[in-house]
């Protein structure tokens, strides 16, 4: 899967951060200081995804964003700025930029928007119907979980937090990532409704079993694995 990212921010502490903590999440991560670098580094490569501050020097990040789409180019844009009034997100929205931020932003926030622009990407392709990991399977067209043959009823939160763990094995998800994909990033990220959920997952898919699947990492959150944790 195409994992690089283009950050376009001319604040050298917010562009280290980002690109600090895109490469530790193992993204390919490119960064430009000014708008017309960061246009022509968009327009050379295949792109996952285009980060661009609104205010850069040169061009700013509207002007990029928009002569980006004139010619063509395909790759989600995310916008980030300072600047948070309405006409200000509907105005990047009608020139290009797939999402907006605001600063200052909470990092996780950040890899949740950057994790739903990809997958509108993959949803492009041709899906992937089957989740599998060790005898657990989620049917995707049919939205059934089934673990050794025996079919689990589940909620469609329950649904939606079990797709995202096993739509990558192995991953460790925080209490923060798992709020904003399954509830959304209004949700208050003192609530403990992601613990409750966990506790009910492993009631329904671990109780009966010897292998537990659904892990705690301490200190980082939540992972899906066959592996010992």
């Amino acid at each position: 899967m195409n994992r690089s990212i283009l950050i376009v921010e001319d604040d050298p502490r917010v562009a280290d951060f980002l690109v600090r903590g895109l490469k530790a999440e193992g993204f390919a991560v490119q960064h430009a200081r000014t708008g017309p670098d960061g246009l022509e580094l968009a327009r050379r490569g295949e792109l996952a995804l285009l980060i661009l501050d609104l205010m850069l020097p040169g061009i700013n990040g509207l002007e990029l964003c928009q002569t980006f789409r004139a010619e063509g180019g395909q790759t989600p844009v995310l916008m980030l700025t300072a600047m948070s009034t309405t006409e200000d997100k509907v105005n990047g929205l009608r020139l290009g930029a797939d999402d907006y931020l605001t600063k200052p932003f909470d990092f996780e926030e950040l890899l949740a928007r950057i994790e739903a622009l990809l997958r509108r990407g993959r949803d492009l392709r041709p899906p992937v119907t089957t989740l599998r990991v060790a005898d657990l399977v989620l049917d995707r067209e049919r939205m059934r979980v089934e673990r050794a043959g025996q079919p689990i009823a589940l909620t469609a939160k329950e649904l939606a937090f079990l797709e995202l763990l096993m739509s990558a094995p192995g991953r460790v998800y925080s209490r923060e990532r798992i709020l904003a994909n399954v509830w959304g990033t209004h949700e208050d990220p003192l609530t403990n409704i992601v613990d409750v959920y966990v506790r009910r997952l492993r009631m329904k898919i671990d109780s009966e079993h010897t292998v537990q699947l659904l892990q705690t990492v301490r200190g980082l959150g939540y992972r899906l694995s066959e592996a010992a944790s």
